[in-house]
């Protein structure tokens, strides 16, 4: 382990990073960041909330600072590309900090914003243009940017571009980089595709893994309540109610039900927002920003928020709807225990959802913990379904048995006590 200033990095980043309050890199950037600076290429495989956008941003930062020259118009010299609009817009916020007092410029572009103003933008050039995929295509279909200068392309959070299908867009955007250049690739999790990616993008990468793919963060404590769709609204307004203070996102499985739970639980006085797809982007960042502020307590989100929040405050996680795409799990409780902060995941589990469970718990090798309710599996496997990994956690959560998460059986997971946000 090292500290940052013994890595040799630009006097402005130390200086950043001193400001910041960051002292000791966390294990991925342990690993990445001196392999990075020599100028390997990277295959990163980390947790959600591990500090995947320093582990690429301070040595693309340290190239750049020592190239002369500005960007020309159009064109860019570094490219990241993320899923998500909250994503692109998380990852410039931490590069703009690092940046600081420095001669680079950080772009974003992203869908549900003024594409005209964004040329605009792009017509003086940058030094490193944060994008997600699909506008990256409108614009270099217009003619608005020239990506020839690039010579360090990050993909993050890769795993779900593939699920988003944004392949297609990557196929297209690859050829028009500049050559030679460094590839960074960064993921929490490892579907078969990623190793395909990796030899389209990547030459003779280095391979760094902080933990297995599939592996939430230690700090977070997860359990499950067993119950019928319709006992869910009043058993989340039941926890809830249990620490009303803290901040909670919510997990719902699409638009109209993100949007009906978050008015509902207006309604009945919680302080909610919601952020889907069918907000625009500025909604979105509006609730985002409450969010992290505190004034608002509770944020509904489909699975477009799994990757985009970056909020150290985030307390619980609960799904109201398991996700039914597993990985999915593993991103979503990654909003809690960040930056070293302890956190707690919460799951609903309906009887027609049992497989979706038996699926996660194989995926994560664990059993999760049982907080109320009788389990629908059987030996571990939902009907018809296959058999998860044994818990590490032990027999206590096994199903229909009360678990550390639910002294004395009562039905009600333990809450750890509320930490203030960041």
């Amino acid at each position: 382990m090292f500290d940052f200033d013994m890595l040799g990095l630009a006097p402005a980043l130390n200086t950043a990073l001193e400001r910041a309050g960051f002292s000791e890199p966390t294990p991925i950037q342990n690993q990445a960041i001196p392999l990075a600076l020599d100028g390997h290429d990277i295959m990163g495989l980390a947790q959600t909330g591990t500090g995947k956008t320093l582990a690429f941003g301070l040595p693309l930062i340290d190239h750049l600072l020592a190239q002369p020259g500005k960007p020309l118009p159009k064109t860019s010299k570094a490219l990241i590309l993320a899923p998500t609009r909250e994503l692109v817009n998380q990852i410039a916020e931490s590069l703009r900090g690092l940046t600081e007092g420095t001669k680079l410029k950080v772009t974003t572009v992203v869908g549900g914003q003024s594409i005209g103003k964004q040329i605009s933008i792009l017509s003086r050039g940058t030094d490193i243009l944060v994008a997600t995929p699909g506008r990256l295509m409108d614009l270099m279909d217009r003619g608005a940017v020239d990506l020839g200068q690039v010579r360090h392309l990050v993909l993050d959070e890769a795993d779900q571009m593939l699920d988003m299908g944004f392949i297609h867009a990557l196929r297209k955007i690859a050829p028009k980089l500049g050559t030679p250049r460094q590839t960074m690739l960064f993921s929490a999790t490892m579907p078969k595709q990623m190793e395909e990616l990796s030899r389209a993008y990547l030459t003779d990468p280095r391979r760094v893994e902080v933990s297995p793919p599939g592996k939430a963060a230690d700090k977070i404590t997860q359990s499950v309540h067993f119950l019928e769709k319709p006992e869910k609204p009043r058993k989340l307004r039941e926890i809830l109610s249990q620490d009303p203070n803290a901040l909670t996102l919510v997990f719902a499985r699409t638009k109209h039900g993100a949007e009906k739970l978050m008015k509902g639980l207006r309604a009945d006085g919680f302080n909610a927002a919601s952020i889907h797809g069918n907000k625009s982007q500025g909604q979105r960042d509006r609730a985002i920003k409450g969010f992290r502020d505190g004034d608002i307590t509770v944020l509904v989100a489909t699975d477009v928020a799994a990757r985009g929040i970056d909020i150290p405050g985030v307390a619980y996680v609960i799904n109201y709807d398991l996700p039914e795409v597993p990985d999915n799990y593993v991103h979503r409780i990654g909003r809690t225990a960040r930056a070293g902060r302890e956190g707690e995941a919460i799951s609903f589990c309906a009887s027609d959802e049992a497989d979706l469970l038996a699926q996660i718990q194989r995926l994560m090798k664990i059993e999760v913990p049982v907080a109320s309710g009788t389990s629908p599996l059987i030996d571990g496997r939902a009907p018809g379904g296959s058999k998860p990994g044994r818990s590490r956690r032990g027999k206590g959560g096994g199903a229909g048995k009360p678990s550390a998460q639910a002294p004395g059986g009562r039905g009600r997971a333990r809450r750890p006590r509320r930490k203030k946000a960041a």
